[in-house]
């Protein structure tokens, strides 16, 4: 993710270039940040670089987390990530190729944490898949009051889509945890950004290849 404390890098576009060598495939941002226009950009850079384009909503107000969703279709996300307002945000994607992955369990505040118990993030898969996301998007790490990656098994039993954990994803040893548990796909930004991932590297674009490292 093109992300650091829960928002877009003011910077991404530079970034985007400076990362290209990596040869990323997915890679996305949030809601918050920059502005649309330049998410705007951003997305068209992304695809150019045949990545598939991911944008998580993290707006803490219903509206704001709406109008995100109407600018994901706008502007040819993929994959919009995020949000608890399904029904409304289905409503909104309805006819475009923009896929949800609304979050399960109780997400609060910014940076978001995540309450509820793996009965309760089960229970909101298997009803968000009934209503038609293509998956959804788990602050697994994030949360306060279960074990993570029992919430991962909660999510990987109630979701037969596809199943995204975010927010402080950072080393290694928790991307293996993940993939054993279920996962399809994690995001890290803050991590890399910050350098702590491989913290004997020196350059984003080290930080991002030791990540891919660790996902082989």
């Amino acid at each position: 993710m093109l992300t650091r404390a829960d928002q877009t890098v003011p910077d991404c576009l530079r970034v985007l270039e400076e990362i290209r060598p990596v040869g990323l495939r997915h890679i996305g941002f949030k809601d918050v940040g920059v502005t649309p226009a330049v998410l705007r950009e951003l997305v068209a850079g992304i695809r150019a670089q045949g990545a598939t384009t991911y944008m998580e909503v993290v707006s803490t107000s219903a509206e704001a987390s709406l109008n995100s969703a109407r600018v994901a279709r706008e502007i040819g996300v993929e994959r919009l990530l995020g949000g608890t307002q399904v029904d409304e945000v289905l409503e909104i994607l309805a006819g475009s190729a923009t896929t949800y992955h609304p979050f399960p369990g109780k997400p609060v505040g910014h940076p978001t944490k995540l309450g509820g118990s793996a009965a309760d993030v089960e229970a909101d898969c298997r009803r968000f898949a009934a209503k038609g996301c293509a998956g959804v998007d788990l602050l697994a790490y994030r949360a306060t009051e279960a074990d993570p990656i029992e919430l991962v098994r909660a999510a990987r039993r109630g979701t037969p889509g596809y199943l995204l954990v975010a927010g402080s994803v950072a080393t290694a040893a928790q991307i293996h945890a993940l993939r054993d548990a279920g996962a399809d796909a994690f995001t890290i930004g803050s991590a890399a950004f910050d350098g702590s991932f491989a913290p004997t590297l020196g350059s984003l674009r080290s930080q991002l290849e030791a990540v891919l490292a660790a996902c082989s």
